[in-house]
């Protein structure tokens, strides 16, 4: 597999971009290998600077759930651009979008459009401190909010890959109010809120955390979540960001039937375009200026061109029969890397919800950023490599979630696995 194009680029881009990217995973340093630069993409496949062709598993971190470049998504982008591309006012796009979004998800009566995930768990944490009165914010080890100063505590995704606690240029003060509990211990919760409930003015959650590789929620977790802040009078805020729209129409809240306060969605919402948004219950959505004092704006907040992105995916995953799709293609390539492991004797441990997967290198079942940080990362950086080199397009960290999309279809995921058998053949040898 010739790479000489993309070393060309990445040697290049370094004299000009911090690291030569512009988000560190992408670097990809923790499986020891280069970055490949994209050059175009087409359903479940990716093409790279030097022609190389991959399947998939990124997604763009989760969006292209539809898959890149669907004609539906295409045509809606090329209808909207003779209309403009950008008016910094109100559209109707916007307005359906809100529509649409407050129809799918049951907690969610009022939606604030912003620009990414961070814009929105940012947002959604001064809305909770401004309606509370309260300063504390608790979150979950290995869950990652985006960079947000406050919310850069025991973070996953990036912060894990790359082994920061957290960050210079955070100082103390900022973060002195932010607390960080280990994820799926309800034990944990109840203890602290015992102590300091009244302090507190909310909790965030991935209600299913993607950000240090794919764990889901132990059974009476999120209820735990649901009632100890009820009890308190703090909210719950879902970060749905990733998995919103991706393990079911109306997020994971619809899946495990808890209702939050509020909360944020991420570039599902927009196609893949850069798009967050937050929302909940009326009477705190409506505590945002302009309606209430609670300050937040954006001047590409509610852009033409990624509501008509947004819209046409949506509509897309409302047509009957997508999650069933979706489910069915995701067992079928989780229940295949697992034989495949147990084949090659490789201890490894899976986690999946809907198209949502994680695949850990450890014998211990992985349920927090603890036991997932006991996977042996030598051993997924060779078979990180290895899958790449047989067309096979992972997130170059451990501590990244994995996604099917409605593109892989039965050659794609029967590739995957020929590829996965070689690869883990080639670590027990």
């Amino acid at each position: 597999m010739k790479t000489d194009r993309s070393t060309t680029l990445f040697q290049r881009s370094q004299a000009f971009i911090p690291g030569g990217v512009n988000s560190p995973v992408r670097a990809c340093k923790s499986v020891g290998s280069l970055p490949r630069f994209i050059d175009r993409a087409e359903g479940c496949r990716l093409v790279d600077a030097d022609g190389n062709t991959y399947i998939d598993y990124v997604g763009s971190w989760g969006p292209m759930i539809l898959g890149h470049r669907h004609p539906a998504v295409v045509q809606a982008i090329s209808d909207v651009l003779a209309r403009g591309t950008s008016f910094g006012a109100p559209t109707d796009l916007e307005l359906e979008l809100a529509r649409r979004v407050t129809e799918a998800v049951p907690s969610v009566e009022m939606v604030r459009m912003v620009n990414s995930g961070t814009e929105a768990t940012m947002s959604a944490i001064r809305l909770a401190r401004g309606v509370t009165g309260r300063d504390i914010v608790i979150k979950f080890d290995g869950c990652y909010h985006g960079h947000a100063d406050t919310l850069l505590v025991d973070a996953g995704s990036g912060v894990a890959t790359l082994n920061i606690p957290g960050s210079p240029g955070v100082p103390a003060s900022v973060v002195q109010h932010t607390l960080s509990l280990p994820y799926n211990s309800p034990e944990a919760v109840q203890a602290v809120m015992a102590e300091k409930g009244g302090d507190v003015a909310a909790i965030i959650v991935e209600p299913v955390a993607g950000n240090m590789g794919m764990v889901a929620p132990k059974p009476g977790f999120l209820e735990t979540l649901r009632e100890v802040t009820a009890q308190n009078g703090s909210l719950l805020i879902f970060d749905e960001v990733m998995c919103g729209f991706r393990v079911a129409y109306g997020g994971a809240q619809s899946l495990y039937d808890i209702r939050p306060d509020l909360t944020c969605f991420g570039k599902i919402i927009g196609g893949g375009m850069p798009v967050g948004a937050y929302g909940g219950r009326q009477d705190i959505m409506g505590q945002i200026a302009p309606e209430g004092a609670i300050y937040q704006a954006g001047t590409l907040s509610g852009n033409p061109v990624a509501m008509a992105a947004g819209l046409a995916t949506l509509e897309q995953l409302r047509k009957p029969g997508a999650y069933e799709t979706l489910e069915n293609r995701s067992r079928r390539l989780a229940e295949g890397l697992a034989e495949a492991a147990r084949r090659n004797r490789i201890p490894v441990s899976f986690n999946r919800v809907g198209s949502m997967l994680g695949m850990f290198f450890t014998d211990q079942p992985v349920v927090d950023f603890a036991s997932a940080k006991m996977s042996d990362l030598d051993r997924f950086g060779r078979y990180y490599r290895h899958m790449l080199d047989a067309g096979i397009y992972l997130a170059p960290s451990q501590f990244e979630a994995g996604f099917v999309s409605l593109a892989h279809d039965d050659d794609a995921i029967a590739q995957t696995l020929e590829a996965a058998d070689a690869a883990l053949a080639t670590l027990s040898a």
